[in-house]
């Protein structure tokens, strides 16, 4: 849906990576590597965005290592771009409705009786996970359908699948853990617990 939006699945993955990560600073290879994406297709869109003012390039960070002779061009989210706001919502957003394909997907993994999803899928920081099952869940299923997520979305997804015996049994426990998932901001795709 995004490559439509922003001209090609090269921008739109590098879009995703900046909006995720905006403090980073990323050197043109590493970002080849991230986004699984040939260099010459990077480095054009990266041209591109620089153009349009969204990505900055950036002084090195600070690693205490030096390598001399080693030359990186490092590029960062353009903070003062006075559209980001409106880009970071776009991209979330797009994420949500990626939400439709998402919760069917996520009932072929068993018999799934809660299904939320929060952090990095609703553009917020700080949540102990971004997607959060409970339920007899296939653990190979889940985590081959998490490497597929990330790869389409460009940032990397914790999860925890829990069976419902150990959902009950914190609930009844106040388990920080738990309680730190049922308190923070969330999307819930799938809930016949309650």
């Amino acid at each position: 849906m995004l490559e439509h939006l922003f001209g090609s699945k090269t921008r739109a993955k590098l879009l995703t990576l900046f909006v995720h990560h905006p403090a980073k600073a990323f050197f043109v290879r590493e970002l080849t590597r991230l986004i699984e994406t040939q260099i010459n297709a990077v480095r054009r869109e990266l041209e591109n965005l620089v153009e349009l003012g969204l990505v900055n390039a950036a002084d090195a960070p600070a690693t205490g290592t030096k390598h001399p002779g080693l030359k990186r061009k490092y590029y960062k989210m353009n903070e003062g771009f006075p559209l980001i706001a409106e880009v970071r919502t776009l991209i979330t957003k797009a994420h949500v409705l990626m939400e439709r394909r998402l919760d069917r997907e996520i009932t072929t993994l068993g018999d799934v009786q809660y299904a939320a999803l929060l952090g990095a899928f609703i553009g917020r920081t700080g949540s102990p996970v971004d997607l959060f099952l409970v339920g007899t869940i296939d653990q190979k299923q889940a985590r081959k359908l998490v490497d597929q997520l990330e790869k389409e979305m460009g940032f990397e997804i914790n999860f925890t699948c829990m069976p419902l015996q150990d959902f009950n049994y914190r609930k009844e426990i106040t388990d920080r853990f738990l309680y730190s998932i049922l308190e923070a901001p969330k999307s819930v795709l799938i809930n016949k617990i309650d």
